[in-house]
């Protein structure tokens, strides 16, 4: 009979054992690991003219996204949920570029999207690493969407 007043008491308080992570998470986990998969794919086509800051640029965004795609899969394996389903996502940005220029502006928008999803993780998710996560990708991709928004002069 403790045990279920003790569970009763976590479920009232919102303590429940399922209450580390919430649908918003989910979501985001999903929505993420796709969305950075097209960012690592975009900084691995470069464009002829890219020159050494832009792909001194697409080398960061790969050594910071590949391990948050991994960190994201797990977590969707500990919650029990597929990390398939988005796969089919538009997250406005070209695959392919002609020009630095192009890229640029292609990767600005992209890195626009994901700072949109990590704010509704912030208002909605419940994980305290899915909300620290999105908080690094707002910090990191707004510093970056600034070097872009530089590079275009």
């Amino acid at each position: 009979m403790s045990g279920f007043v003790l569970f009763a008491a976590l479920a009232l308080t919102g303590c429940s054992p399922e209450a580390d992570h919430n649908q918003a998470d989910v979501t985001f986990a999903q929505r993420m690991i796709p969305h950075h998969r097209q960012a690592l794919t975009m900084s691995e086509k470069l464009p002829a003219d890219a020159g050494e800051p832009v792909a001194a640029l697409a080398r960061q965004i790969q050594a910071a996204q590949a391990p948050e795609i991994d960190r994201l899969t797990g977590w969707l394996k500990e919650w029990g949920a597929s990390a398939s389903g988005h796969e089919g996502m538009d997250h406005g940005a070209p695959m392919v570029t002609a020009t630095r220029a192009d890229w640029l502006k292609a990767m600005i928008e992209h890195h626009r999207g994901a700072v949109t999803m990590a704010r509704d993780e912030l208002r909605d998710g419940a994980h305290t690493g899915a909300r620290q996560l999105a908080q690094q990708v707002i910090d990191g991709q707004e510093a970056e969407i600034a070097t872009m928004t530089g590079l275009l002069g």
